[in-house]
């Protein structure tokens, strides 16, 4: 079995992780100016705050870049379930929009986040982070990808709501 590393995918894959905040103000330069660098997939996994920013911000860059992709990774079907109205509906239309979806698994887990923020990971050649250095999940995720090679962007999360 080949590792998943040392497969390179083509165009560029840029992986998308954050802490629980609920805007990126500046995500949207962010990306095209990764488009810029050749970066052209672009992995979301979903949850609220910049991932679901950076999905909406290559949603949008695709009028311009029709040759972006997006794919949005869920770590369990019903992920978005107990969110409010408008967040569900904004998850929702990522995933009907995304140019891939992949399932991580399909029931709750205690392991399902961490699966799918390797996933991501594993699948990318630059994992963006919108990471303030708190213990948590993304702080895992970007110790992964140090661990393996894969080199982070950190962004300075914000608590601005859109």
């Amino acid at each position: 079995m080949i590792p998943m590393k040392s497969y390179k995918p083509t165009p560029e894959v840029v992986a998308i992780v954050e802490e629980n905040r609920q805007n990126q103000p500046d995500i949207f330069n962010k990306i095209e100016a990764l488009i810029g660098e050749g970066y052209a997939h672009f992995l979301s996994g979903g949850a609220l705050g910049m991932d679901m920013f950076a999905a909406e911000a290559v949603v949008d860059l695709k009028e311009k870049y029709p040759w972006i992709i997006l794919e949005m990774v869920s770590p369990f079907d019903a992920q978005a379930d107990r969110w409010n109205e408008e967040y569900r509906m904004r998850h929702d239309r990522l995933f009907a929009t995304a140019d891939i979806v992949t399932a991580i698994g399909h029931e709750y887990t205690k392991a399902c986040m961490f699966r799918r923020n390797h996933y991501l990971v594993d699948n990318a050649d630059l994992l963006l982070a919108a990471y303030d250095g708190q213990p948590g999940g993304t702080a895992m995720t970007v110790a992964y990808a140090a661990e393996i090679g894969v080199p982070v962007q950190r962004i300075f999360p914000t608590t601005l709501v859109a």
